[in-house]
């Protein structure tokens, strides 16, 4: 085979395997970009006003802890062919099953109403009243779910991940200190000491990269996707790739607000959104474009998350891929939580902010226990044979299980005994 033969067959095979990973790429990206949500950015945003570019280190640890949580879903649901709800209940039994399925609705319908808080106070910022934003929402996932098509209604996704870089130029728009980023930002360090409010934005950026709806919805994505078990090494690619990107997106809300916000006190992203704003239009704009995509995104993912997993349990039809008429309690489900929780922002006085930061440290606090779960799951060598968790990643998992545990657990001694970290 002469050179020219020999690169035709090489360019040839990478686009066969280019066209493979678009057709299979979808469940990894959107999971992980869609956590970058609107409580996310708000963690983010305020982390960087808090403590400037000092915890950038700490969110790059977190790619490899969100892909090796997450790549196991990959694996279970495309061996079982079940979502994590039913196969939590099949291998726990009921009780199990139950505790796990009420944690998830409380952790999603909490983090919705969050997804429904960003969204409002972002297209608030361009003069649009909140209740015209909750009736546009619903209708707008009403009409992207209805669709009658996974594939549609995940392309349509993907699109929306995509408009969640727009954080990366911002970034670049404030003129950051690169020597500064690298100096504080990629030094580990405990800007303050061990404290109580470290400890609570330590667990909220967790609790923002890794949830425990991403473990339901990516299985039950994998599954309604149809991947079997030859796709698994591309669905670890996308899962990776996924991991990557919401870890960058981050860092780079980070940078924004720890260039022009440092030493502001932010509670929400609208709020830097607003502030960014007199110093710089277009990045505060895109500050809350972004805020608005993002809860948009967590929105879409989280409601559909809960409905997947009310349909394994009670039996019902559960996939996009089928019309209402035909899955009718899966999609009635689905508006039945979009819509309560849309309305629960339009109540007057509620206290939107705190639940925003609150969600993040109960979604992380939550975690140990659906990781265990899931461990356990992926130890089953009768179902899962050459798919089973090897030791090297049943000693990473356990290591992550082992540091949530005792970040939260250090953070409610703070909180009890303020002193004792000072």
């Amino acid at each position: 085979m002469n050179p020219l033969s020999r690169l035709y067959y090489s360019f040839h095979k990478m686009w066969k395997s280019v066209q493979l990973y678009l057709i299979l790429a979808g469940p990894g990206i959107v999971v992980m970009v869609a956590d970058n949500d609107a409580g996310g950015i708000t963690t983010y945003a305020a982390t960087g006003a808090k403590y400037g570019f000092n915890l950038i280190w700490f969110l790059l640890i977190l790619i490899p802890v969100a892909y090796y949580v997450q790549e196991m879903t990959v694996r279970l649901g495309a061996v079982t062919k079940r979502g994590h709800a039913e196969a939590i209940f099949d291998a726990f039994g009921a009780l199990w099953g139950w505790f796990s399925l009420v944690d998830l609705m409380i952790v999603d319908w909490l983090t919705l109403v969050t997804e429904f808080v960003g969204m409002t106070a972002a297209l608030q910022i361009f003069g649009v009243p909140p209740w015209l934003t909750v009736m546009a929402v619903c209708v707008l996932m009403g009409i992207i779910v209805l669709n009658g098509r996974y594939w549609t209604w995940e392309k349509i996704t993907l699109l929306f991940c995509a408009l969640n870089l727009l954080y990366i130029p911002a970034a670049f728009m404030v003129n950051p200190s690169v020597h500064d980023i690298l100096r504080n930002g990629l030094i580990p360090n405990f800007p303050g000491g061990f404290n109580g409010q470290l400890f609570f934005y330590l667990m909220a950026n967790i609790g923002t990269t890794i949830a425990p709806w991403m473990l339901f919805f990516q299985q039950s994505a994998v599954v309604d996707k149809g991947m079997l078990e030859k796709d698994i090494p591309w669905g670890k690619f996308d899962t990776f790739l996924g991991s990557i990107l919401t870890v960058v997106v981050a860092v780079f809300i980070v940078v924004v607000t720890g260039t022009v916000l440092h030493g502001v006190e932010i509670d929400s992203a609208s709020q830097a959104a607003e502030s960014l704003m007199k110093t710089n239009h277009w990045v505060g704009a895109f500050m809350a474009i972004g805020l608005f995509d993002a809860g948009l995104l967590g929105a879409i993912c989280i409601s559909l998350a809960s409905s997947w997993a009310f349909g394994e349990i009670f039996g019902w039809a559960h996939s996009l891929n089928t019309k209402i008429k035909e899955a009718p309690w899966f999609y009635a489900s689905y508006f039945f939580t979009l819509i309560t929780a849309g309305l629960v922002v339009l109540i007057p006085g509620a206290p939107l902010v705190l639940i925003t930061l609150f969600v993040q440290v109960v979604a992380v606090t939550l975690l140990p226990a659906a990781l265990v779960f899931l461990i356990l799951l992926l130890n089953d060598k009768a179902t899962m044979g050459a798919y089973c968790n090897t030791p090297s990643q049943n000693f990473i998992a356990g290591i992550i299980v082992v540091v949530i545990v005792v970040l939260s657990t250090l953070y409610g001694v703070s909180t009890l005994f303020p002193t004792m970290f000072q």
